[in-house]
């Protein structure tokens, strides 16, 4: 990686002071996005009861703070490489932590939707920046020692989170976004003090604007039109705002073919192994994302659990992932992807069909935790394989950037997910406060949901026949850098 800072900057080891205080501070900084991403959803029954608002303003809650990150993270990762990983790390945390005080003291529903835009767009910028500083401070086998460290943290953080939010909304849910300012104001000292400038010398001089403002606003579009279309139904805005949102999509295309510097190099998709391997991320995350943002409150409204208990039902696959996924990783790359994500998806879909047994009166043991595990369980099979094929998949120069339109999908999936499958569901309106009519919505949500990740058993087992990743050693470690594994409330990458 070119670095115009001295090499004794990027020549930090692991086990030094120096060492610990760069890898401390960045795993804190991406644990800021981490930690709201997996207890914003425990808050969401407060909030909606908080505000009186409809589910639709609940989605929003969810799909404003994805939104802004999915469109920003990718000139996020560009804007560190050009001006300064620090300094544009720095900016994401400080905008992060603003937008996280609007959020917690918005006067209304609507307030915290365009605090969570803000939130979203500072998540864009600090979130790359982590671990390309890391991939910048360490040399060799201490830089693979650090991202691994990271990566463990990072699951750690994804662990405490539904504790720390269960608990801190049964208190006020404002404290769920409150408590990013003084750990904010942490790793900004700490980064201030302890974690050395880089930037790449060689970056392209351009920065891809029109693309970020077309993808921006195609997914905006398209996002609210979906998402109104399940209150108002096909009215003409919402058809027209849905066409805006297509023709902006579509430009995108085209200007990524003539730009002189892409977001997302549009020959990557002319490899029609890349493009199902995309089309199978797309079902997966659609999938996790309405999960974890319906069951949460399935268990709150309807089998009357609290935040708390609600928050940390699901920590089983964050604990099955930090175990097996980097045995699966290991295990495809020896037989390939294609059975570990088969059988995965398939066990995924049987864990996620097992929840329709979340009913009223149910009990954890008996209903929940028999599903969450077996859910945990086909997700470590697939999550590894899956991005190692993605970038098996892309030619060598365009692993890293394989690997961020690859996480861009997953989250631009989850985003439209939260947006259609509850209106397809017939989840809408105040259904929310009334457990009969939103535990309907959820079952047929749950049937969706598992038929997406059938879908995607299908396409593994039949368009990965011959793939094989290349072994873990001679993937370039700054390609690894952009796979971290997290939380699954947060859509894990491995």
């Amino acid at each position: 990686m070119t670095s115009d800072e001295p090499a004794s900057a990027a020549g930090l080891r692991m086990g030094t002071p120096a060492g610990r205080w760069v890898l401390a501070t960045t795993v804190l900084g991406s644990g800021l996005a981490m930690l709201d991403s997996t207890v914003v959803n425990v808050a969401l029954e407060r909030i909606g009861s908080d505000f009186g608002t409809s589910f639709a303003g609940l989605q929003w809650t969810v799909n404003a703070y994805t939104l802004t990150l999915a469109g920003f993270i990718l000139l996020g990762g560009s804007l560190g490489d050009r001006f300064g990983r620090r300094r544009i790390f720095l900016i994401g945390v400080a905008w992060f932590a603003l937008a996280s005080a609007l959020c917690g003291f918005a006067p209304s529903i609507e307030v915290l939707i365009g605090a969570r835009a803000l939130q979203g767009v500072g998540g864009a910028l600090l979130t790359p920046g982590s671990l390309a500083l890391i991939s910048a401070s360490f040399h060799g086998s201490d830089r693979a020692a650090a991202i691994g460290a990271w990566s463990g943290l990072a699951g750690v953080a994804g662990a405490v989170g539904p504790f720390v939010g269960g608990w801190l909304v049964e208190w006020t849910w404002r404290a769920v976004f409150l408590i990013n300012l003084p750990l904010a104001a942490v790793v900004i000292a700490a980064a201030l003090r302890h974690v050395p400038e880089s930037r790449d010398t060689e970056a392209v001089p351009h920065l891809d604007v029109p693309g970020t403002v077309l993808a921006l606003l195609g997914l905006g579009a398209l996002t609210w039109s979906l998402t109104e279309a399940g209150t108002a139904g096909a009215s003409p805005g919402v058809v027209v705002t849905g066409l805006v949102g297509v023709a902006a999509l579509v430009t995108f295309v085209f200007v990524e073919r003539r730009s002189r510097a892409p977001l997302v190099p549009t020959d990557l998709f002319a490899n029609p192994r890349f493009s199902a391997l995309n089309v199978v991320t797309l079902l997966v995350y659609a999938a996790l994302g309405v999960l974890f943002v319906l069951l949460v409150l399935q268990l709150q409204i309807v089998a009357g659990f609290s935040p708390l208990a609600a928050g940390v039902s699901t920590l089983p696959i964050t604990v099955i992932m930090l175990l097996l996924s980097a045995r699966a990783g290991r295990l495809a790359s020896r037989i390939g992807p294609r059975l570990p994500m088969t059988v995965g998806l398939v066990t995924a879909a049987g864990g996620m069909l097992l929840l329709l047994r979340v009913g009223v009166g149910a009990s954890y043991l008996l209903d929940v935790l028999p599903a969450v595990v077996l859910f945990g369980l086909g997700l470590s099979a697939t999550v590894a394989p899956l991005t190692a094929a993605v970038l098996d998949a892309a030619d060598d120069r365009h692993a890293g950037v394989a690997s961020g339109v690859n996480n861009a999908v997953a989250r631009a999936a989850g985003l439209l997910a939260v947006a259609v499958i509850p209106a397809a569901a017939g989840i809408a309106g105040a259904d929310y406060t009334n457990p009969a009519a939103f535990s309907a919505g959820y079952h047929r949500a749950v049937v969706i949901a598992a038929c997406l990740l059938l879908g995607g058993a299908v396409l593994s087992a039949t368009l990965l026949r011959a793939l094989r990743p290349r072994p873990a050693e001679e993937i370039p470690l700054a390609e690894c850098a952009h796979c971290g594994i997290s939380s699954p409330q947060q859509y894990p990458r491995s």
